[in-house]
């Protein structure tokens, strides 16, 4: 008979480390586990800033975040342990996400932290705890799939977190677990009210949590200082229309504060980074249907066969709903997608997240790191740009 994590043990013999951050959600596994009476341990990533951020709303990992996961722990009576990772979160993380935006990317950290510190070196600590499983506050489903695990969305699609965890490979979701994902963010708040816990009406973190205010430039320009090398702002049609001050202040789809003065709505269409060019252009485009990816994490059913076209849905974005889509691996190992009704503003770097169906609880089939957005209109920009002067002729 298996309990309630789908493994073959009663509770009391089942050992569950769970990821504690300080906030309302893996606080309630933490509760939960404890109700169903399982062996629970919680631990906590000290991440950085070294504890200083304490009263940094919508952030985590950091000061009174591990302050209160220390309180809720005492409150449920199990032990708790704060690991130190922050020289490891900076090189997987911080280091990455400067490195991706100086290249003219748009990265994610999140992902790259789920994908480094969190499911694989904390997995591993996990494991050296004795756990049977890691579970975490995550809003996405798991269960079984003949002998392995696979990945839902989950029931509360206005919590979805699915598109974060697209690389988690299959190895480590079959030793993780979700609690979260079949129950609503207002029944996780009443939970946390019924366990006694003080963070019941904690703010969720919003920014990135090592980006004071989404100030990323910023921490960008301290990491790297000759990141904000000054280049041409540059029309589609090869017009020098202006300058910038780095390209790092800069990211695909952007209009307002671009520093120029035109006729017509400009975008940044994308960030020529070696010749440290902000390329710009009118709306349409930004317009994509093609998309080649880099490092594919593939979680379906069956591999991939080069060659074999699969229909599926996609995501380009965590906030935009899965669109039908066909992947394409080639015999050559190139990965690429195409798009049915097209995106715009997609940039490299981003994540573009595959799933079997589009609505609540449909399997996510894994996903890739976008290495490039073939453009609709591809326009006309030499490698040698001329002078608005030279332009007028």
């Amino acid at each position: 008979m298996l309990n309630s994590l789908d493994l073959p043990r009663r509770p009391q013999d089942t050992r569950v480390v769970v990821a504690m951050s300080g906030g309302v959600d893996s606080s309630v596994v933490a509760g939960l586990m404890k109700q169903e009476g399982y062996d629970v341990v919680g631990v906590t990533l000290q991440l950085y800033d070294h504890g200083a951020a304490v009263q940094r709303a919508g952030a985590c990992c950091a000061g009174q975040d591990i302050h209160d996961a220390r309180r809720v722990a005492e409150r449920l009576g199990i032990p708790h342990y704060v690991l130190d990772y922050e020289r490891r979160f900076k090189e997987a993380v911080i280091d990455r996400f400067a490195e991706s935006y100086m290249a003219g990317e748009t990265p994610i950290p999140c992902v790259a932290c789920n994908q480094t510190v969190k499911f694989s070196d904390l997995l591993e600590t996990a494991r050296t705890l004795g756990a049977d499983v890691l579970a975490t506050g995550h809003y996405v489903r798991s269960a079984p799939a003949g002998n392995r695990r696979a990945l839902y969305r989950p029931a509360d699609l206005d919590r979805d977190q699915s598109y974060f965890l697209f690389a988690t490979t299959q190895e480590q979701l079959d030793f993780l677990r979700f609690p979260l994902g079949g129950r609503p963010k207002a029944e996780v708040r009443a939970l946390a009210r019924r366990f006694g816990l003080a963070v019941a009406d904690k703010q969720d973190s919003q920014d990135i949590c090592f980006v004071p205010k989404g100030r990323y430039a910023d921490v960008i320009a301290r990491l790297r200082p000759d990141a904000a090398e000054p280049g041409d702002i540059v029309h589609v049609d090869g017009r020098v229309l202006g300058r910038h001050d780095g390209i790092i202040h800069y990211t695909v789809g952007q209009r307002r504060g671009l520093g120029i003065a035109a006729g017509e709505p400009l975008y940044v269409v994308r960030l020529d980074a070696a010749a440290r060019r902000v390329v710009v252009g009118p709306r349409d485009a930004l317009a994509t249907r093609r998309l080649s990816l880099r490092d594919l994490n593939w979680l379906g059913a069956e591999p991939l066969d080069p060659g074999a076209p699969v229909a599926l849905f996609a995501k380009v974005r965590s906030t935009r709903p899965p669109v039908p889509a066909v992947l394409t691996r080639h015999a050559d190992g190139a990965i690429e997608v195409e798009l049915a009704d097209g995106e715009t503003g997609v940039a490299p770097g981003q994540a573009c997240v595959f799933y079997d169906a589009d609505g609540a609880e449909a399997r996510v089939l894994g996903g890739g790191w976008i290495a490039r957005a073939v453009p609709v209109s591809p326009g006309a920009l030499p490698d040698t740009v001329v002078s608005p002067c030279a332009a007028a002729g």
